[in-house]
This record gives structure tokens, C-alpha cells and sequence, in this order.
């Protein structure tokens, strides 16, 4: 669906780019493979493009065998190289063809295509693959694509976003949220009962939060920090943990969301052997003043208005700190992330975790010289103070911690807001062959990680 969105909505996107060649991975996959074992790292996480391999979306309608081969190509080559891959089956991107037949993940029937698709990625890959994530960031697809209509397919209510075709912000993230748990869940039964005795693998998901702070120590500050983060977080840690949703947000949408059935609350609790935690940013939280009754949307059910700061899930949310990166939701606190962990540990059964996503971006400046942009002096802090506390909740905490993912290896295409946005440990340069540069940062973690050299 991206690829319809960027092409038919241009303007929709930040600098009216699209990801037709992006950072050319296609084409660049050893150099780029080669670039992060240089850098000392083990593993290297990648996504699957659906449509790639199953074009229609629909299995029983054909297998793009080029798709497969590219996949096994570098899969092969990432093991090639040491490195261990991590592969994320979903990552924001539906099959046209399905959008375009029953409505994407709007519809019941997506369920059992993804189940499909995640078979035939088990049976190709799976000899070699030993970390599967469903989805990226559940959270994303359903609000930004669904409630904002800043990412494909680019739904919401009218009165939310003016270049929304169709949409309702108040429902369709719910029935998207839902129909991607399924999906999950079903997903990880097929790799449980066929392939993961014989191919000896684990299963996951990864999942998007921000830290809230209370806003003060009053009762009600620490209640709604915990409320905030029962939508953003536990609306999906709950169900697959403990086969419900949060009584929270029960409690406070009610019959908005759809009900699990007694089987698919059995296969939802327990339906991940790791979870991957994507950390970025926090803000504080205190519940607010009620909002008007036609102006209900998923990003407002805790029923609140927004006066000053940013308005996310139902909170009057304060910043809780004025540095901040090129991503206008994005400041900086890396406390945060020990915050979190520690807290995703006692309340969900202390998982296995993989810090998949963290890290940093700021502004593609095309106006400075090259060797400007490598000094990213910035990041390396960023870098440095977040795993600071991430092995702080390690070895105070005893947070069962397998391993962090830094985002990202190279600068790349970031959906709506375009190639306006750097996160690469490598500069790409877009104007002169899509060269790989090392930044600063680059060299940092190759010191950091290869102490003897």
C-alpha cells in the first residue's frame, strides 16, 4: 500500500518522495551486510516485503519465486558474515491487492492470508532464520494509518485530517488492532505445531512505546502515566500475555472494542517466546478536562482535550525535557528505557526481551557539506546514555535482556516524513549514488565493540 500512497498522494508525504529505490538495499544488500559485521555488531534484523513474495497477497494464487530467491540471498549472505538474522514479517506494508479486495486489515479475512504468508516465509526460511517478529509496531499501523491518516492507507475522519478520503478515527484502529492480534496469534500456532521442534527457532513481536511519567505524585498523575500506557502498550502486551485487554481501556471505550472468543483468548496468552521493545522518547502525563462527543477518536478515549504540549492517548502530556531530535514527537529522556524495561518485567511475567529499535535523527540539511553532517557528536551520546541504562535494568534489575538493536544502520526512507530525516550510523548520500558514509557514530560503535582492535 505504500507504494500506491506515495504515488497517489504525494503531497502527503513530507518532501514528496517515495520509496520506489529508497537506499537501494536490493542492489546494495553485501556491501551493506558487510558495512555492520565491520562495525562489530552479531545480528542484522531485516523485514519481508509481503507482496514481494506472495504478489496477490493470497498464497493460493501464486509464489514469486525472484522474491523468495532475493530473501535467501540475503539471509545467506547475513549468515555469511556471522551475523545471526532477525526478521520482522510485517512491517507496515499490505498488499495492495488485499487493501484493494476486502480492505487490508480492516477485514477478518486478513487473518488467515497472514497466516498463510507467515507459513510459506517458515517453510522457505526457517532452516536458517531463528528469531521471527510478526509485526513492527502494531501500534503505528493502527493509529497513524487509522486514526492520523499519516501513514498508508491513509484513513481517518475527516474532521482529524482534511486529506482523508475515508475512514472513522474512533473504530478503525480497534477493529486494525484486533484483526492484528489474530493475525499474530495465528501466526505463531503454525510456527508452534510445525516448524519450531525441528528448526529449533523463537518467535516474537515488537512493540512501540513511549515512557510516561505522572506529572506529579499525586494519585491521579501515577493512575494516568499507567492509563497511558495500558493504550499504548498494554493494548497489545495484555492480550498476548494474559488474553484480554487492559480493564482500562475496557473500562473506558467499552463496546468499541471487539471481543476475543475463549480459543483465540487461549491462543493469544503466551504467544511470543521473546518480545522486541522499540524506545525512542517520554513525556509526562495527568488525566484533563473531557472532550466533545463528536470528537472522539482512538488517540482521545480517555476522554481529554488538548491545552498546552502534545495531546497523545487521552493525557495532557507535558515534555519532559527540552532537548529534542528533528522528529517533532521525539525528545530525549534515556532513563526512560530503564523505566521501561523494569516496568515491563513486573508486569508481564518478566519476558524475554530484545531491545529492537533505539536511536536518534535529526534534520537532512541539504545545504551542509558532507563532513559536516558525519560529525554526529549527538547521537553517540544518545547512543551511549541508552545503553547506559538499558544495562542498568540488566544487572540491578535482573530484566532478562538478550540483545539491542540500534536504528538505524544506514539513513533511509522515513514513510511520511520522507528522506527529511537522518537515523543512520552510515550517511547515504542521495545526491551522488546513494553512497555509504560512516559517520561519526559509526566509528564509535566499531570501537566500542572491537576493544582489542
Amino acid at each position: 500500500v505504500w507504494d500506491t500512497f506515495t504515488h497517489e498522494y504525494p503531497e502527503r508525504i513530507r518532501d514528496n518522495s517515495n520509496g520506489d529505490v529508497a537506499v537501494d538495499f536490493y542492489h546494495r544488500y553485501r556491501e551493506d551486510i558487510q558495512n555492520v559485521k565491520n562495525m562489530g555488531f552479531n545480528a542484522f534484523r531485516f523485514s519481508i516485503s509481503w507482496s514481494r513474495v506472495i504478489p496477490s497477497g493470497r498464497r493460493r494464487e501464486g509464489v514469486n519465486e525472484e522474491g523468495i530467491e532475493f530473501y535467501n540471498r540475503v539471509i545467506n549472505e547475513t549468515i555469511k558474515q556471522g551475523l545471526q538474522p532477525f526478521v520482522t514479517i510485517f512491517h507496515w506494508d499490505t498488499p495492495q491487492a488485499l487493501e484493494d479486495k476486502y480492505g487490508g486489515f480492516l477485514s477478518r479475512n486478513i487473518v488467515e492470508d497472514f497466516r498463510e504468508y507467515a507459513d510459506l516465509l517458515f517453510q522457505r526460511f526457517g532452516d536458517r532464520v531463528k528469531h521471527w517478529m510478526t509485526f513492527n509496531e502494531p501500534w503505528a499501523l493502527s493509529g497513524f494509518a487509522y486514526d492520523d491518516g499519516l501513514f498508508a492507507p491513509g484513513r481517518c475522519s475527516s474532521w482529524v485530517n482534511n486529506q482523508c478520503r475515508a475512514g472513522n478515527s474512533a473504530t478503525e484502529p480497534y477493529i486494525v488492532a484486533h484483526h492484528l492480534l489474530l493475525s499474530h496469534s495465528k501466526a505463531v500456532q503454525v510456527y508452534r505445531k510445525k516448524y519450531q521442534t525441528t528448526q529449533k527457532g523463537k518467535i516474537g513481536i515488537t512493540l512501540f512505546t513511549f515512557w510516561f511519567e505522572p506529572l506529579s505524585n499525586r494519585r491521579i498523575d501515577i493512575e494516568a502515566s499507567r492509563t497511558a500506557l495500558d493504550f499504548m502498550f498494554g493494548l497489545w502486551m495484555d492480550p498476548l500475555t494474559y488474553g484480554q485487554y487492559p480493564k482500562s481501556v475496557q473500562n473506558l471505550i467499552g463496546d468499541k472494542l471487539l471481543n476475543f472468543t475463549n480459543k483465540e483468548t487461549q491462543l493469544l496468552k503466551g504467544s511470543y517466546d521473546f518480545i522486541g521493545l522499540q524506545y525512542y522518547t517520554s513525556y509526562y502525563a495527568k488525566p484533563n478536562a473531557s472532550i466533545h462527543s463528536d470528537r472522539v477518536r482512538y488517540k482521545t478515549d480517555s476522554n481529554i482535550t488538548e491545552t498546552h504540549g502534545l495531546c497523545i492517548y487521552g493525557f495532557m502530556i507535558n515534555i519532559i525535557i527540552n532537548l529534542q531530535a528533528y522528529s517533532p514527537w521525539f525528545y530525549i529522556y534515556p532513563k526512560g528505557i530503564r523505566h521501561l524495561l523494569n516496568y515491563t518485567k513486573d508486569r508481564y511475567n518478566n519476558p524475554e526481551i530484545y531491545i529492537t529499535e533505539n536511536g536518534v535523527d535529526n534534520v537532512n540539511d541539504e545545504n551542509q557539506p558532507i563532513e559536516e553532517a558525519l560529525k554526529d557528536e549527538f547521537r553517540i551520546d544518545y547512543y551511549r546514555k541508552h545503553m547506559w541504562n538499558t544495562l542498568g535494568s540488566l544487572k540491578e534489575y535482573d530484566v532478562n535482556i538478550k540483545g539491542y538493536f540500534a536504528w538505524s544502520y544506514l539513513d533511509n526512507f522515513e514513510w511520511n516524513i520522507g528522506y527529511t530525516s537522518r537515523f543512520g550510523l552510515y550517511y547515504v548520500d542521495y545526491k551522488n549514488n546513494l553512497t555509504r558514509i560512516a559517520k561519526q557514530s559509526a566509528i564509535w560503535f566499531t570501537k566500542f565493540l572491537n576493544p582489542s582492535n
